[in-house]
């Protein structure tokens, strides 16, 4: 199996669940770092992967959704420098550890796992998504896993439908009307997710539903006719959204399968690592438990 890991989504958890009173020498914070470090070894110990990749973010507001929408993720407060500092150092923790890095200044971390799963689905590599951001769910494929770590709950193809709402091929139509707050994107008014959920029961796609609104009317849905009017009046919002919810699958990055073949890990890096950020035996001894 292939694993690719959402950085930012376990990076921004041990920023907020661990104190900032973890600091390095220097007395600058590395919770988040901390934090990352032992979720990365212990998933590298339970599950010894072959071939893994961890997907950074750059800068949000390079994304090609910026140039589309301006107000895309308007609405999130600046990444703190302390925290801007732990993502490279994270970074240079992975690549100690064996794990190949992916970052791209015009695309998120969504896209590159996209793009990876995408490319080396061919190489029949089943794909573990390690995320709890449900806008990868629409990459899982038959064979596929999308793994909430943090839960400890793990989704196949066939399950993503029960907990989300709609099949995962589907699932950017379904964002695309419902909106996403916390992505700033705008949705069709009134319209929420029990509504867009049984639309993409009937309807494979936002093409497909505004190819024959009128069949919404004939639908057994609550306020009908307000549903297709809505549906109607902000159809250029929803084609938008749309574009902002589809996860790009085409990053330009070189590189085939061999290059996500997990290394062993690099003690001496590591040892300079850990004593540069000031950490103690308990990651070292991971670390140690990995290489053997």
């Amino acid at each position: 199996m292939l694993y690719l890991i959402d950085a930012s989504v376990f990076i921004f958890r041990a920023w907020h669940s661990i104190p900032d009173t973890l600091t390095d020498p220097s007395g600058r914070p590395v919770n988040a770092v901390y934090g990352f470090g032992r979720f990365l070894g212990e998933l590298l110990e339970r599950v010894r992967p072959e071939h893994i990749g961890v997907a950074f973010d750059a800068r949000p507001s390079g994304s090609y959704r910026n140039r589309l929408y301006p107000a895309y993720k308007a609405n999130r407060k600046p990444t703190p420098e302390a925290l801007k500092r732990q993502f490279a150092l994270c970074r240079e923790l992975c690549e100690a550890l064996g794990v190949a890095t992916f970052i791209s200044s015009g695309y998120e971390a969504d896209d590159i796992i996209g793009t990876l799963a995408m490319r080396l689905r061919t190489s029949d590599k089943p794909v573990v998504i390690v995320t709890r951001d449900k806008d990868l769910s629409q990459l899982i494929r038959p064979g596929d896993h999308y793994w909430d770590y943090i839960s400890g709950q793990r989704f196949g193809y066939e399950d993503i439908a029960g907990r989300f709402g709609v099949l995962p091929e589907r699932m950017a139509c379904f964002l695309a009307v419902t909106g996403d707050a916390v992505d700033n994107i705008p949705g069709v008014p009134g319209v929420g997710r029990k509504t867009a959920s049984t639309l993409f029961h009937h309807f494979e796609s936002l093409m497909h539903l505004y190819q024959d609104l009128e069949r919404v009317l004939r639908l057994k849905l609550r306020n009908a006719t307000f549903v297709a009017t809505q549906l109607r009046d902000h159809r250029e919002t929803a084609l938008l959204a749309r574009q902002l919810t589809a996860i790009a699958c085409d990053v330009p990055l070189r590189t085939a399968l061999p290059d996500l073949e997990r290394r062993c890990p690099d003690l001496a890096a590591l040892d300079v690592f850990y004593d540069t950020v000031g950490f103690g035996r308990l990651l070292r001894l991971q670390a140690e438990r990995l290489s053997a």
